[in-house]
């Protein structure tokens, strides 16, 4: 099979003797050894069999299998929660005295193992605007451990140029870079292929799709990977085997449903752009985004994300979400279901206003995650909020 989408269709965990068509859920805390010199064998990294779902198990497997074909990868590990496999990358290989270059633009609560909890280990983090190139190498220390970034971010859908960035890797091989590609989803951007070495996802997101289970997710080369299993086997942020289950049967539809998420997402940045009442709209794929060009040679399509900024400032853009009818107020994204979120106040509430300034998050700025329901619904029942909210 060459083609992707056949591919993670296909990829299953290993039928049992009940010869099941569908992988069943594996609800064990453990597994069994054959002999006695098998459980030694295993241990001692002799053998390779199932030990303890803390470390991995058939489920759980068979998703990280399905994000390493998406991805391109050679291995990688589940988590409990995307903010899980965030903490994960960084407490896996920071030590006292490491430094960390990250784009301004993350989400609030990276911002916040930046700024509040890594600082109590003397782990230090400069930030550089991630659209000027010049500003990354300029950040790097004799003791920069990571290069951290999210393209596009949260929620402004800033694009950091990632091609270049692997040209820089090229001059630090030493340095570990590692990107949160959860919002672009491997279906619509590869950054492995650019030369970094960690790609991060919260699978709670497009992976599930629909709203039901947390998760995290990191692949990449497989000597890192082999040094996180460490942190892995030792501190247990492991993903359920129900969630991994979940998780592995919706990623089958990730293609088709991103595919509805990003025309949904255009028609609405397109008609939005127009409207009086917005004074803003931010979409990878529209010409009058200054990296367009950017998002095109890289991404895909420009996602399911639409960041619009709202005149009338705070009460009229909570106003607005209080006139949504089909559409829901949430903070999460990547749902089947429209989305609506006021980042200033909930997900990026934790910055200083001066803070969320230079993020382009404003007390007017909206931040919709566009589901795949009928298109004229969506755009509907935002413009008559506009006009309710007057």
């Amino acid at each position: 099979m060459n083609n992707e989408q056949s591919k993670i269709i296909r990829e299953q965990a290993q039928r049992s003797n009940l010869r099941e068509h569908s992988v069943p859920l594996y609800l064990t805390s453990s597994f069994i050894f054959d002999s006695a010199e098998q459980g030694r064998a295993v241990f001692a990294e002799e053998e390779e069999a199932m030990v303890y779902s803390r470390y991995a198990n058939p489920n759980t497997t068979e998703f990280i299998n399905k994000v390493c074909l998406l991805e391109e990868a050679e291995a990688g590990l589940a988590f409990a929660s995307g903010m899980g496999a965030v903490f994960a990358t960084f407490a896996g290989f920071i030590q006292q005295g490491d430094h960390i270059v990250s784009s301004r633009a993350i989400f609030g609560s990276t911002h916040q193992l930046f700024t509040q909890l890594f600082p109590r280990w003397g782990v230090t983090t400069t930030y550089v605007d991630a659209i000027n190139p010049e500003e990354w190498e300029k950040a790097i220390q004799p003791n920069t451990k990571f290069i951290y970034l999210e393209s596009p971010s949260n929620p402004g859908l800033e694009l950091v140029d990632l091609e270049w960035l692997g040209g820089l890797k090229k001059k630090y091989p030493h340095i570990i870079f590692a990107i949160d590609n959860c919002f672009a989803t491997p279906y619509l951007q590869k950054p492995l292929k650019y030369g970094f070495d960690l790609s991060i996802h919260s699978a709670t997101k497009y992976m599930d799709g629909q709203g039901r289970v947390l998760g995290g997710v990191i692949v990449g080369n497989q000597e890192l990977i082999d040094k996180l299993m460490f942190f892995i086997r030792h501190t247990g942020p492991a993903m359920s085997a129900f969630n991994a289950w979940v998780l592995s049967k919706s990623i089958e539809t990730l293609g088709l449903r991103m595919d509805r998420h990003c025309s949904n997402a255009l028609a609405l940045a397109q008609e939005l752009e127009k409207h009086a009442e917005i004074a803003d709209v931010k979409y990878p794929f529209l010409p009058s985004h200054p990296q367009y060009e950017l998002a095109k040679k890289q991404m895909k399509a420009g996602g399911g994300i639409v960041t619009i900024e709202v005149k009338g400032g705070k009460e009229r853009a909570f106003n607005f979400l209080d006139n949504l009818k089909m559409i829901l107020y949430t903070s999460n994204l990547g749902d089947s279901r429209s989305i609506a979120t006021h980042p200033a106040s909930t997900t990026h509430s934790k910055l200083t206003e001066e803070e969320r300034e230079k993020l382009g998050i404003r007390p007017g700025t909206v931040r919709l995650s566009i589901g795949i329901e009928d298109q004229q619904d969506i755009i509907q029942d935002i413009l008559q909020a506009l006009d309710a909210s007057k």
